[in-house]
């Protein structure tokens, strides 16, 4: 839905596990939008690719880049993306919410997944308190406007403000 509402052409994943939120993103993308994948386990992206294969994604939709994301997103063009969709350890989601940010358009939405905020006791520094200290940033930034969604494992949203 969010793909298609920004009428996305090209969206950056940072982990796909196996391709199941892949396969919902290109759906609302149109025919010739592509999307980025970048996870570190090469297992992750042969079964993110046997899923493209068995919902009919056509393989020129995707790029798939093996290696790790605090590698791989600094070499990613400024401004080329319109929603960047961050996934995977809690404690690596607030230095790639920094490169997503660049990464994105004015207008672009920044989605990260997992972010459900329990109150449990002793987990400042585990991934309760990575996802608490990245609504906080999130929520500071002021070049965003945020919303929590609280469905599943929650998800954060940020669209950044337009030029």
């Amino acid at each position: 839905m969010l793909t298609a509402a920004l009428h996305a052409h090209a969206v950056v994943e940072v982990g796909t596990c196996a391709g199941i939120a892949s396969s919902w993103l290109l759906r609302g993308m149109p025919p010739h939008g592509v999307l980025t994948v970048i996870d570190p386990r090469s297992e992750h992206l042969r079964a993110a690719q046997r899923t493209y294969a068995d919902t009919g994604i056509a393989p020129g939709r995707t790029r798939t880049i093996a290696g790790a994301p605090d590698q791989v997103l600094p070499r990613l063009a400024d401004t080329a993306y319109d929603l960047v969709l961050i996934g995977g350890d809690p404690l690596t989601w607030r230095a790639y919410a920094v490169e997503a940010l660049r990464l994105l358009r004015p207008g672009g939405i920044l989605v990260v997944d997992g972010t459900t905020v329990d109150e449990q006791p002793g987990d400042a520094a585990g991934a309760q308190g990575a996802a608490r200290d990245l609504a906080r940033a999130v929520w500071d930034d002021e070049r965003l406007l945020p919303a929590l969604v609280p469905i599943g494992n929650g998800l954060l949203l940020a669209v950044t403000h337009r030029s």
